[in-house]
């Protein structure tokens, strides 16, 4: 269903950016779990995915995207290269490679939990599995994407910082996936359900709800 861009539709996308906003630039986008810290910027990406389709997820996660490069530009870490085109040491390439992991693969996150709920509820997927199930597959389409991207264009970097050999960075890569990707899926498989369910009920974006 073509997705109405009413005043609610924009008003209820730009609450969610705001939103995306707040958390890429305060402690409440990171959660504190057992092990290890787990983000929440990609929670209200998903849920605008699923809420108002795959262009808007994609909007959303363009703004994450934006967030993470200037944040990764302005306080620089270990693996900032893979994220700010201002801090590539390979010139062009190393400049798109990094717009790709910061940006792109963050539009990924939209865009793949938009059509993913799309297909579900197509296949008649009950809400109570729709839901989570999304919110996990959303949360690891960022974790891989990004762990994936920097394994295959920023390998030899990150074998550098790390100070591994590159036989060794298929391992740590994979070690980051399990350790933080699936914590991360879980918290976010609990919270798209909540929050999605909370805002369909309420009937927020009206009857005809723009998530169908």
């Amino acid at each position: 269903m073509k997705i109405k861009k009413d005043t609610r539709y924009m008003v209820t996308l730009g609450l969610m950016a705001a939103i995306v906003i707040v958390l890429a630039n305060t402690p409440l986008g990171m959660i504190q779990l057992p092990i290890i810290k787990a983000t929440t910027v990609h929670i209200p990406v998903i849920i605008g995915a699923i809420l108002l389709g795959p262009a808007a997820g994609a909007f959303l996660g363009a703004v994450f995207g934006i967030c993470s490069m200037i944040s990764n530009t302005q306080a620089p870490t270990l693996l900032s290269f893979a994220f700010s085109p201002f801090l590539s040491t390979t010139g062009l390439a190393g400049v798109l490679k990094a717009l790709w992991i910061s940006i792109g693969c963050r539009v990924m996150i939209g865009v793949v939990s938009g059509w993913f709920h799309i297909g579900l509820k197509k296949l008649k997927v009950p809400e109570g599995i729709l839901l989570p199930l999304t919110g996990f597959i959303g949360s690891m389409t960022n974790t891989v994407f990004v762990m994936g991207s920097i394994y295959l264009l920023f390998a030899k970097q990150y074998a550098e910082v790390k100070n591994v050999g590159m036989e060794a960075v298929f391992g740590l890569v994979m070690g980051t996936v399990t350790a933080s990707g699936i914590p991360e899926a879980i918290a976010a498989a609990v919270l798209v359900t909540v929050i999605s369910a909370g805002i369909q009920k309420s009937g927020v974006l009206g009857r005809n709800k723009a998530y169908a």
